[in-house]
């Protein structure tokens, strides 16, 4: 048992790291903050954890900043050029 608690993340310990593409950031952004909506008083604890990790993401201006059409359209050329 005390060999399983030490590999264990730690409670302020970063357990993974994630790169994200500007589409896939808004993405995130927008389901994590639809979530967050979602979540009804008896969840504040999911919510406070939810509020944590959208206040490591860029703020409302920078996410609205991002044209998911033209992040798509841009990915669709890079993938025609590769082919």
């Amino acid at each position: 048992m005390a060999d399983e608690d030490a590999n264990l993340i730690g409670p302020d310990e970063p357990a993974y790291r994630l790169e994200l593409t500007a589409a896939q950031l808004k993405v995130t952004h927008t389901a994590l903050k639809s979530l967050y909506d979602d979540l009804g008083h008896e969840e504040r604890d999911v919510q406070g954890i939810l509020l944590e990790v959208l206040s490591k993401l860029p703020g409302e201006h920078e996410i609205r900043a991002i044209d998911l059409g033209r992040e798509m359209a841009k990915r669709r050329a890079a993938r025609d050029t590769a082919a």
